[in-house]
């Protein structure tokens, strides 16, 4: 059973900056393709990040130039850095992994950008 945990969500001011992280319970990010999530209020959830083996990234438009996805398999961990943040990226932000056809979910964290 894989088992995904996010942290580091918040409240933080427009043009602020937070990290956030997803810890697994198993070596799963350096063989799979993983990424983040968001859920915006009455909004559909959305992809924000993805990370494959190789290290290969991509990334939504509307998060490009400001956001950093990365991984430490040796930690067993991925991380989001979110830079200028805006009042739009609020939403609740979940961790992805793929195993196999299998897809695997955090709780959520959420994130809020207010003044």
């Amino acid at each position: 059973q894989v088992q995904l945990v996010e942290s580091g969500g918040g409240l933080v001011q427009p043009g602020g900056s937070l990290r956030l992280s997803c810890a697994a319970s198993g070596s799963i990010f350096s063989l799979n393709v993983a990424g983040w999530y968001r859920q915006p209020p009455g909004k559909q959830r959305e992809l924000v990040a993805r990370i494959r083996s190789g290290d290969t990234t991509n990334y939504a438009d509307s998060v490009k130039g400001r956001f950093t996805i990365s991984r430490d398999n040796a930690r067993k961990a991925m991380y989001l850095q979110m830079n200028s943040l805006k009042p739009e990226d609020t939403a609740v932000y979940y961790c992805n992994a793929l195993l196999g056809t299998t897809d695997f979910w955090g709780q959520g964290t959420q994130v809020t950008v207010s003044s």
